[in-house]
């Protein structure tokens, strides 16, 4: 093509969103499409030129249009497919414009995003050729023996079984080369045709039980309600349900009603571990059915691989973490989506966009006309707003545990009062969970214990109380953490957990000279302090702690799992990693280290994410006949959170605490943006962010309140300081409005300095 502008006919134009932090074009950029191109289609991949040097970049087709908005003339042309890489489902530009729109993110970046790597890249893209014999065979050549072989081979098979990959015909055939197989083709008499697949090496979860309990009349009375709406639209139902209550009995339910309807489910879960052990229970209930993982922990090939099952209408049931929301279901087969743990902060993309999955999968339900169950024990004040506020989502409930499972008894213990009454000082676990771990581990019973903080110590400091130093990072405003490994001289090390700077421990303090000390606990130091308190446990090997620096890889992790779920270890301790999912009969006691650990942090969600992790941990307990104990650890003990969490009292917790944020004018009755300003160097930071917060201002309707500007709570990561600018609004669309003004008149950009975060989960 001689020139990049349109001197000649084309088949029209189309809408690119290129893969570039370009924000100021929401709909994609305008181009012509060549004639070769006529039969583009939406959601294709392309390469255009882009800018004043006309430089090829990536893009999607977004739409078709008849017509630009601009002069003809001055219209690029697309310059060709790409045909190296996978384009978006249709079916899914839709999901991309929603999520690219609310979450304020460039539209290219968001289709990019919402297509696994491995999937643009092709990886474990295989060639196949399958043979079948030709309808009119000639009749004046006749066959070597190898290749009557061949024929035979072909004609003794039933023509369903037909056509036949090439490897397994030779195999079949009693030959060892192609050749007697090309020369037939070339000869006449057989066809061939290419199909390209995805070959992966897979390990299949192990089945979980087959033969399911009768549903009691509690988990029958919602499997009839929700299964009321299946194939009559969308609807979106929450489902409160005690821990042990018989929620996945449920799911199960719901989606075997859902595949006698010949469609498709879409299950969630929050965390990456807790694939194999619901894909396993999937399988076991449903073998004549295919079972579709998605999730990041795969390798490129198997997401490739199970991305394509899911793409072809090939699975029946998809299963996987938060991106797992963009698995290319074809929307007319979608019959339900389920987002199981509905509350987890895991559901939250960190990245751009900065999607939430329960949220976005909620959006595609709209699209798609199907029903959203959306399950929890402790349900995200969100969801309990919508539906027992605004009305806009059902409400179910499962307020009992299932039969033989015994509700645990709860025991909050004042850590102040402990420690004056243990015999040795600077012991984290006090005498009466020390107590309980003794009498359960003597009776043969499994332990598990949770503290939400990593490494050994959570800070270090100068030994002199006068002198005042502590070890922060260079690039961050927080303290380092010091990890253990015993082959250093220092015996460990000082990580930042925000940017991973490592550094050694110094052997004094750089201020004054004297020693240094490390305080504060972490997983690291709970595990030193049980194999010096229970030794039997290291002779056994039966102790494992469970945490991102202690498991490797996912496959430690489920190791680790099936350990314990199989009794070789009796005792587990971790972050939270361990709160969520864990179904051991054998566990007899949950021990919470420190449950103020996210008490006090400056984030107004603190106190619901403190309810959420003390109730959802020991109800890891008492999964068996004879019941359990959850022991506390506390400086605060009449704590709301912790009281409402021991007795269980989710409704009690959500009315108080929403009636604080309704007071305050906090989410969930408010709607809240944020936007962080990221700069090198902190008056420009300051500048910046204080132009935004007064243009912000000038837009902003009289009941929209913009809060700033302000630094954030951890003001500087990777040598990047940070303010920010809080916009809260009465609704969605009131603060949409605000954002969409603010993004054409191109206020928040560029991306890599301004990040807009709507619905936010993390505050520091």
């Amino acid at each position: 093509m001689n020139s990049l502008f349109p001197q000649e006919p084309n088949a029209g134009y189309a809408q690119i969103a290129v893969e570039r932090g370009i924000d100021r074009y929401p709909d994609g950029l305008t181009y012509a499409i060549p004639r070769e191109l006529a039969d583009l289609e939406t959601g294709e991949r392309v390469v255009v030129p882009l800018g004043r040097g006309s430089t090829p970049v990536a893009g999607y087709v977004v739409d078709r249009v008849l017509e630009p908005s601009m002069d003809p003339d001055n219209v690029k042309w697309i310059l060709r497919r790409d045909g190296s890489a996978r384009g978006l489902p249709a079916d899914l530009m839709g999901v991309a414009r929603w999520v690219a729109q609310y979450y304020q993110a460039p539209l290219g970046l968001t289709v990019a995003a919402m297509l696994p790597s491995a999937v643009r890249r092709g990886v474990g893209s295989v060639k196949r050729r399958l043979l079948d014999l030709a309808p009119d065979p000639p009749r004046d050549i006749k066959p070597t023996t190898k290749q009557q072989q061949v024929l035979d081979a072909l004609q003794a098979l039933p023509e369903q079984e037909r056509p036949v990959e090439l490897l397994r015909l030779k195999d079949m055939a009693g030959i060892r080369t192609s050749g007697p197989v090309d020369r037939l083709l070339r000869d006449g008499f057989l066809l061939e045709r290419r199909r390209t697949e995805i070959e992966a090496k897979w390990r299949t979860p192990p089945p979980g039980e087959i033969v399911p309990d009768e549903p009691t009349p509690a988990q029958q009375n919602v499997i009839d309600s929700i299964g009321s709406h299946l194939g009559e639209g969308f609807s979106t139902h929450l489902l409160l349900g005690v821990t042990g209550s018989g929620k996945t009995e449920v799911y199960i339910r719901l989606i075997e009603q859902v595949l006698q309807q010949g469609r498709v489910v879409l299950l969630l879960v929050p965390e990456i571990a807790l694939t194999p052990q619901t894909g396993g229970r999937l399988i076991g209930r449903f073998p004549e059915h295919r079972v579709a993982v998605l999730h990041s922990a795969l390798t490129d090939a198997q997401r490739h691989q199970q991305w394509s099952l899911a793409a072809a209408g090939e699975a029946d049931i998809v299963l996987g973490a938060r991106s797992a929301v963009f698995a290319p279901i074809p929307t007319d087969r979608l019959g339900l989506i389920i987002v199981d743990e509905e509350h987890d902060s895991s559901y939250k993309q960190e990245t751009t966009p900065r999607y939430n999955g329960r949220d976005t999968a909620i959006r595609r339900g709209q699209l798609a006309g199907c029903p959203v169950l959306l399950g929890s024990a402790t349900p995200s004040l969100e969801s309990w707003w919508n539906a027992t506020r605004r009305g806009v989502s059902q409400l179910h409930r499962l307020p009992e545990r299932a039969p033989g499972l015994v509700v645990p008894s709860v025991r909050i213990v004042d850590l102040v009062e402990e420690r004056r009454q243990a015999r040795r000082g600077h012991q984290l676990i006090g005498p009466t969970l020390a107590s309980a771990i003794t009498r359960t581990l003597d009776e043969d019973h499994q332990v598990l214990l949770l503290l939400n903080r990593r490494g050994w110590a959570s800070y270090v400091s100068c030994s002199s109380r006068s002198c005042g130093w502590m070890m922060n990072c260079e690039h961050c405003d927080v303290r380092m953490v010091f990890h253990r490994a015993g082959e250093l001289p220092s015996g460990g090390y000082l990580r930042c957990h925000h940017c991973n700077t490592e550094v050694r421990l110094p052997a004094t303090c750089p201020d004054c000279g004297k020693g240094v000390v490390k305080l504060g606990l972490g997983t690291q130091r709970i595990e030193a302090e049980l194999q010096e308190r229970w030794p039997a446990l290291c002779e056994g090997g039966t102790l494992r702690r469970v945490d991102s620096d202690s498991m490797r890889s996912m496959q430690d992790f489920h190791d680790a799992l099936g350990d314990f779920a199989s009794g070789r270890i009796k005792l587990l301790v971790g972050t939270q990693m361990i709160a969520k999912g864990l179904d051991v009969p054998g566990v007899r006691l949950v021990g919470v280290i420190d449950a103020d650990t996210a008490m006090h942090l400056p984030d107004f969600r603190a106190v619901e994410r403190t309810y959420q992790l003390v109730s959802q941990v020991t109800g890891r307990c008492g999964r068996g006949s004879a019941g359990g104990l959850a022991v506390i650890q506390t400086f605060d003990p009449s704590s709301p959170a912790i009281t409402m969490a021991a007795r269980n009292d989710y409704d009690a917790f959500a009315e108080t605490e929403l009636a604080d944020r309704q007071q305050l004018g906090l989410p969930p009755a408010t709607r809240l943006a944020r936007i962080v300003i990221r700069d090198r160097n902190r008056d420009r930071a300051t500048e910046a962010a204080t132009r935004i917060a007064r243009q912000l201002q000038d837009l902003a309707e009289p009941d929209i309140t913009i809060r700033g500007p302000s630094t954030c709570p951890i003001a500087r990561i990777a040598d990047a300081w940070r303010e920010q600018v809080e916009v809260l609004a009465p609704s969605a669309s009131r603060l949409q409005a605000l954002l969409t003004r603010a993004r054409e008149r191109l206020l928040l950009e560029p991306a890599s300095r301004f990040q807009v975060d709507v619905d936010p989960r993390n505050l520091l």
